[in-house]
Parts: structure tokens; sequence; C-alpha cells
């Protein structure tokens, strides 16, 4: 890796299908292989990147690469086929992420735990699994990690590598506490009230130039580095639509074609609602029947996400066996208006 950036074309035995997210350091496709259309591939592709962002892109894929080669055959991490200054290929992860499976069987923290254990053993700090967007339940319950852009190799095992290995584990017990509370042990809940000293450092000084430069400046958030359109502009959005009819109102943020993010609004009302000219707008609104909902009545935003973005694959996954909750889903999925941004023509 490294260089110039690379034409899209730089990886041959790629074919194209689908976008998956897009942010200004790259853009992450879905496709096949040329040779052998049964291998579903992914490609974090950089030829899009900005001029300005190269650098950095270009940095953040090297670690990537090095990352995920260091981790071949591990199970639950990434299987590597190929990277150069154009992208970074490796085969799809199936699996739900960690914050839509939300698992509470103690076998997959019992799995997670094993699987940093083995990144341990070979020098390697994932560095970002404080998102659950990294974690998955594969599809036989199992671990899985995925994103290794900031991950780091460490030849020696001194000071550095053993309190990042020590975040990655708090990080993982910090999804355990969010999604099984009730399975953290006392020494587990011990760790996690004990945060490192690079970490409060972090937290105190660069979290905050991080947060400034991102949010205030990028327009973009934690949130799979898709601009926070939804925080920006969501309130009035929601304000006007309830003024007009609407009983409610959820939002959703998807990858426009053209570049940048889009901001899909699902209004629930039995009639038309219309959006004022004036003020802050969505990209998209679609007028539905009801809205998913989970049984203390808060909207299913999880299941609004699928459906904004495409993934009618895993939304099938998240409704099997609830008939109620697919009667509801079912006519949001037939109206829905986004079908172009994750479909490459």
């Amino acid at each position: 890796m490294g260089g110039h950036v690379a034409e899209y074309r730089s990886i041959q035995r790629f074919v194209p299908d689908t976008v998956l997210k897009r942010d200004v350091f790259s853009e992450t496709v879905m496709g096949h292989l040329a040779d052998d259309p049964t291998v579903k591939v992914v490609l974090r592709r950089l030829d899009g990147v900005p001029w300005w962002a190269r650098p950095l892109s270009q940095a953040l894929a090297r670690k990537e690469a090095r990352g995920l080669r260091a981790v071949q055959g591990i199970e639950g991490t990434p299987v590597l086929l190929e990277a150069d200054a154009g992208g970074i290929l490796r085969v799809w992860a199936e699996g739900t992420p960690l914050h839509l499976a939300k698992p509470s069987d103690p076998l997959w923290y019992k799995d997670a735990r094993r699987l940093l254990r083995e990144m341990r053993r070979r020098g390697v700090c994932h560095n970002d699994i404080a998102k659950p967007q990294n974690w998955l339940m594969l599809p036989d319950g199992r671990a899985g990690v995925i994103d290794f852009q900031l991950a780091s190799v460490h030849r020696r095992k001194g000071v550095l590598f053993r309190t990042a290995a020590r975040e990655d584990l708090r990080h993982m017990l910090k999804q355990k506490r969010n999604f099984a509370n009730a399975l953290l042990t006392p020494s587990e809940r011990n760790l996690l009230a004990r945060k490192s000293l690079p970490s409060r450092i972090w937290m105190a000084t660069g979290k905050r130039l991080y947060n400034f430069i991102t949010r205030r400046l990028m327009h973009w958030s934690d949130g799979e580095g898709t601009e926070n359109r939804i925080a920006l502009d969501g309130p009035a959005i929601r304000d006007a639509l309830l003024a007009n009819g609407a009983r409610d109102v959820a939002f959703a943020a998807y990858a426009l074609s053209a570049g940048g993010v889009g901001l899909y609004a699902f209004a629930e009302a039995d009639a038309p609602v219309q959006m004022p000219t004036s003020g802050p707008q969505p990209n998209l609104l679609q007028v539905v029947p009801a809205l998913p909902r989970n049984v203390d009545g808060t909207v299913r935003t999880d299941l609004l996400e699928l459906i904004a973005t495409n993934r009618l694959d895993a939304l099938e996954q998240m409704q099997a066996g609830d008939a109620e909750l697919a009667q509801v889903v079912r006519p949001i999925v037939a109206g829905r208006l986004n079908l172009t941004d994750r479909r490459i023509r």
C-alpha cells in the first residue's frame, strides 16, 4: 500500500454490487469475485477520497492491512484476500452487528474473550471495539470482529501493548454491560470501573479535540462515519411534521449515490404529510401507517435503519418468528423510497 491512489479497477477480481457505507476516508462496497460469483466479498475503496484526506486515508488503510494480515487464521476475524493502494479486499463476514443482535447468551461473551486472547497472542490490539458496530454475532452464535483501521501490531509486548490490550477487553465488557449486564462478574465490574491512565488522558484531551474536529468541523459522528444529520436537522424536521399531522417521526441515515449522507424521515400518519418549504428538509420522507415499536413503545430505529439502507437480508433475520412485527414492517418495506444508495449502476 501507499503511493498515489489507484483506480477502482486496481483490484481486478472484484465485481461491485452494493454500497454499504461511505465517509471521507473510504467507501465500503459489497460485491463478488469475478471468477467465483458465489463468494461474497467487501472492498474498502480508496480512489474516491478527497485530496486533503488521502494521506490519512492511506495511513489508515496501511494500518488496517497490517492488522488483518496479523490475524489471519483466527476464527471470527475477516479473511483478507488482497490489499493495494486502491483498496482492501476481504471476504464478507456473515453476521449481525452487536447493536442489532444484542446477545444475552454467555457463550457469545466467552467466545469474544477467546477472540481477544488469540489476537493478543499475536501482538494485535483492535483499538476500536468500543463501537458495537465492529462486533458481530456470527450465524453459529460465536463472536466476530471487523474494521481494523485503528488496529496496532506490536513486536514487543511492553507497557503500550498491555495497556491497549486491557482497553480492548474493557471495551468488550462495556458491550456485555450494555446487552447482558446480569452476566458481569465482580472482577469484570471492577475492571470496567478502572480506566487506564492513557484512556483517562485521552478522554480529557485528545477525545475533546477529536470531537471538535469531526463533529463541529466535519459534521460527522462516531456512528459508522455517517454525518450527524439526525442530530443537526432532526429536531426541526420532527416539529414541522408533527405540526402537519404526523403522530410520530423517526429518522435514519443512508449513503447518497453522489456522496455524502442523506436523511430519511419516517412519519407515522393516516394521511399524506407535507414538509414546509422553509427550514431543514429530509432527503426522503415516507409516510407510514405505523412505526415498528418495542414492547415499551419506543420506536425500533434499528429496523428503520435497515429499511433506509436496503439491508433487507438483515431485516428478515431481525423479524423472523415475530408475525406481529412483520405485519407492521411489511408495508414500510413495500413503500420504501431509497432504492439506489446500495446499488451501483
